[in-house]
């Protein structure tokens, strides 16, 4: 009862202080006085209106290319051209980010297939840009011309003109004309793997003594108790996936639990992923590379695929000492319960097993600490942690259209001057038809716009956090409050740009670094100090997570390292593996090329599941999974600079350099230049080999270092 009137209150007032919230246009003066452009999306509510946008959106882009593409060729510029390029891009490209944000939540089942054809309508076109022969003549033109250009600029052109040699422009015209099409087709066949995650369902119904070890909180949350004694579990749900497997002591219920989600999308997507294997290998061919690895890795920071390949193979050599020692740990336990001394780990097992030794040796209960973690409370916590280390201010304001009822939107500000920043909407619970994992998506780039205002961004968080229940606020496991402040850190990225051009806005840098500073963030959950600022009982806000549970929490994370990385490593060594060198003609299987890696590098699997059918990853990060092991270690340099700072993780000194350094730059200037002058000194993957605990030699630390020169 007390519980009930906490919650009705809590609602009432938040209904109440809805009624006095800010507007877009309370903030018209400020942004005016910063010389800032400060506009919401127009969301659009039905198919038809879909599918009109998309039309403009493309209409008036070719409008812009023909333009480029009829000057005088004796008097193009760098406005005329280069700039006019990334003007136009960015323009389609908002529309299109709108189009993925309406795709992924709106919960119209009509409005997401508009919007899904919308994408793929767009994508096609958006190949077809590189291969307009009068628009590529006129930026040869003023390539001819040898600009003198610097900076920004520099970097724009460079890049440019690189992207016309890696769409094929080089090649003879009938060569071109098959790269066009062949990344045509692919750009279908991805949205197609995207839309068939997004639909594959799991409901597996179990009984309550066959979820025995499950907390009494996953029983009372909508839409488990289906019956009797009748309880649906969606293997398609991260949350509720994540939740069985940690905690359900029978081995059954955890495997069919396993093979369910490792099966999602088996019928539709393996044949789908297939054709994308061989698209890229194609692609890839027909411009020169050995692979799609060398083609998706020239842009990045590895270089190619030597760089990433020996990174990750020399990080899974040097962590096989820890984890070989965690699965021997795991499974005297399993033995144990199992009275079976030959009993293996597999992979339905880790996470059960993982939180086992969290429980029996750290006495750390994964499930008991949701009480510290309200949802709301976390949110407001977050909030004010970054405001402070950032001079930032997030302020609700009012979203002129919500697609659902508890969607929010928020201003941020710059705390000193007031200054317009931009805006994020939060969409954080799961229901019928939603993305289904958590990600920041953009929606308007930062950019300086051709009247010398500088439009500010406007981004989305999608999250899949437990809802309430009817006696409870939301309560987060530890692991979603890590993912929360992960995922802001990619929305502070968009947000916070000052990069020139929209193509280096934000989280518009190279794949394997884009994870860095999000992942560099998550550090913040493991601090006492920080958690002390929000974390509390819900049910008595003076109880804190005692300083030994936090410690102990320290310590089963270490614990259970090897076990997390390893895993991490056999996905970046399945995606290199799917893209490596593959002879033109001979047929693809995904599952026969991944099931082996992750057998090879993790735990043995059930042979019947298809898990690269559901691996998201594989539509926008192929050739780069390795990415996150890649930003990973740079994220644990960055760290050291808050660690080492006055005020720790919350000092704001770092704070505001990570911001002007990192955040604001964007890909205006090359990133390895960007996180140096954030360090003050050159790279070390020596705080990376601490935290996985690695231990080795000068030669260990070089090999993991990245790629030499030479590689480069």
């Amino acid at each position: 009862m007390k519980t009930t009137w906490l919650l009705c209150s809590l609602a009432l007032s938040l209904t109440l202080r809805a009624e006095n919230l800010k507007t877009v246009d309370d903030f018209a003066a400020a942004a005016a006085k910063a010389n800032a452009v400060l506009a919401l999306p127009d969301w659009e509510h039905t198919p038809e209106a879909i599918d009109a946008m998309m039309k403009n959106a493309i209409d008036t882009a070719n409008k812009a290319l023909d333009q480029i593409g009829q000057q005088d060729l004796s008097k193009v510029t760098f406005q005329s051209t280069v700039v006019a390029l990334d003007d136009l891009a960015w323009t389609a490209g908002n529309a299109a980010s709108r189009a993925v944000v309406i795709k992924e939540s709106s919960p119209d089942a009509k409005v997401r297939e508009a919007a899904e054809n919308g994408v793929k309508i767009f994508e096609d076109w958006a190949v077809g840009i590189d291969y307009r022969e009068d628009v590529y003549k006129a930026l040869k033109a003023f390539a001819d011309t040898k600009p003198k250009l610097s900076g920004e600029d520099k970097k724009l052109f460079d890049e440019t003109m690189r992207d016309y040699r890696r769409a094929g422009l080089a090649l003879p015209p009938e060569k071109r004309k098959e790269v066009e099409d062949l990344r045509k087709q692919l750009a279908k066949v991805g949205t197609d793997f995207d839309t068939n995650i997004v639909n594959a369902k799991a409901p597996l119904v179990f009984t309550k003594a066959e979820l025995d070890g499950v907390p009494e909180s996953f029983f009372a949350a909508p839409g488990v108790k289906t019956g009797d004694d009748a309880y649906t579990v969606l293997a398609n749900v991260t949350w509720q996936y994540n939740t069985v497997e940690e905690n359900a002591k029978n081995e059954t219920t955890r495997k069919k639990l396993y093979v369910a989600r490792n099966s999602l999308a088996k019928d539709t997507n393996r044949t789908v992923l297939n054709q994308m294997l061989d698209l890229r290998n194609k692609i890839a061919l027909r411009l020169g590379y050995k692979s799609w690895d060398d083609f998706q890795t020239e842009i990045k920071m590895a270089k190619n695929k030597a760089g990433a390949q020996s990174y990750i193979d020399n990080l899974i050599t040097g962590i096989q000492p820890k984890f070989a020692a965690e699965v021997a740990e795991m499974q005297k336990i399993k033995a144990a319960d199992t009275h079976d001394s030959n009993a293996k780990v597999d992979r339905w097992d880790w996470r059960y097993y993982g939180n086992q030794i969290k429980k029996q040796k750290y006495n750390v209960d994964t499930e008991a600490l949701r009480d510290y973690f309200p949802f709301q409370n976390v949110l407001q916590g977050m909030f004010n942690i970054y405001q402070n280390i950032f001079g930032l201010k997030f302020e609700k304001i009012t979203a002129p259209y919500k697609w659902v009822d508890d969607l929010q939107l928020y201003m941020v500000t710059d705390a000193a001057t007031g200054e317009p920043l931009g805006m994020f909407y939060l969409d954080m619970f799961p229901r019928e038809g939603k993305f289904n994992h958590f990600a920041e998506f953009g929606i308007i780039s930062g950019k300086q716009l051709a009247n010398g205002k500088y439009q500010r961004p406007v981004c989305a968080l999608l999250c899949n956090f437990p809802p309430a229940s009817a006696d409870k606020p939301s309560l987060m496991t530890h692991s979603d409050v890590e993912t929360l402040f992960h995922e802001f850190g990619h929305c502070l990225h968009e947000i916070t740009t000052r990069a020139k051009y929209g193509r280096f806005g934000g989280t518009h840098v190279p794949g394997d670094f884009v994870e860095a500073p999000s992942q560099m963030l998550q550090n913040w959950v493991w601090d006492k100090k920080v958690l002390d600022t929000f974390a509390a009982d819900y049910r008595d806000r003076s109880k804190k997570i005692p300083t030994d549970i936090i410690k102990k929490m320290n310590d089963a994370k270490k614990a259970t390292a090897g076990v997390f990385y390893r895993r991490q490593f056999a996905f970046a060594s399945l995606d290199l593996a799917m893209h490596d060198a593959h002879p033109e003609g001979v047929q693809w299987d995904c599952v026969d090329i991944s099931n082996p890696v992750l057998e090879k590098v993790f735990l043995p699997i059930d042979p019947s599941t298809t898990f690269v059918t559901y691996f998201g990853h594989m539509n926008g990060y192929d050739a780069g999974y390795y990415g996150y092991a890649w930003a990973d270690a740079i994220a644990a340099d960055m760290a050291t600079v808050f660690e080492k700072a006055p005020q720790g993780y919350l000092d704001k000194r770092a704070g505001m350099k990570l911001r002007k350094e990192i955040y604001e730059q964007g890909d205006g200037r090359d990133v390895a230049v960007s996180i140096e002058k954030f360090l003050g000194r050159k790279q070390s993957v020596e705080p990376f080999l601490k935290k996985i605990g690695v231990k080795g030699g000068d030669e260990k630390k070089k090999a993991l270092a990245g790629p030499s020169k030479e590689q480069r």
